[in-house]
């Protein structure tokens, strides 16, 4: 059974490690971003709130996404693991997740952080938005991503690596290249 948390900035490259990692462990990569992207498609009224956050460079309130983390890992495909991208993001969410895997007899089995250089994430995400016309992929909402996420997301790996969960891999690179190496550091190689 594999259950692991992806953690890194925006433009890190978690949501492509994440599908190719899960396809490789056979276990359903779960995305916030996704979830939060298809509801705003859908205007559902969950799509609506989370899209007035994301479109500031700000986070979704924890309420809002706990409880939709919490009904996608109880579903059928996540029973054999899972791979969360953009969850957890906060030490609330962490004490949350931590609830609802003891609650099933769980645990983390490992929390990768891909570490990037800013600047090189600000052109990345640059260059996504001309490509997919993202408005949350703005230099300047992009630059606030990067400050909420340093100051809101980047104190989890402390308490991570105080688990000896965390493994730290450099997400700059070709992608088959930092596949090979969050493969490596998962196995104890890295």
């Amino acid at each position: 059974m594999t259950r692991l948390v992806l953690l890194g900035p925006p433009g890190a490259g978690k949501g492509t490690q994440a599908a190719l990692l899960a396809e490789r462990l056979g276990v359903p990569a779960i995305s916030t971003g996704d979830i939060f992207r298809r509801n705003a498609k859908e205007q559902t009224e969950l799509g609506r709130r989370a899209q007035q956050y994301m479109d500031a460079g700000e986070y979704v309130p924890d309420e809002v996404v706990n409880a939709m983390v919490a009904d996608r890992l109880a579903q059928p495909d996540a029973a054999g693991g899972f791979l969360l991208d953009g969850y957890p993001r906060t030490t609330a969410q962490v004490e949350e997740l931590d609830g609802m895997l003891a609650g099933a007899g769980a645990g983390l089995d490992a929390v990768v952080e891909l570490v990037a250089d800013e600047e090189e994430v600000v052109g990345r995400l640059r260059r996504r938005a001309a490509v997919d016309g993202r408005a949350d992929d703005d230099e300047a909402v992009v630059r606030r991503r990067l400050e909420v996420y340093r100051e809101q997301t980047a104190p989890l790996t402390d308490l991570y690596a105080s688990r000896g969960l965390l493994r730290r891999v450099d997400g700059i690179g070709p992608v088959e290249e930092v596949t090979a190496r969050v493969v490596a550091a998962l196995d104890g190689r890295a």
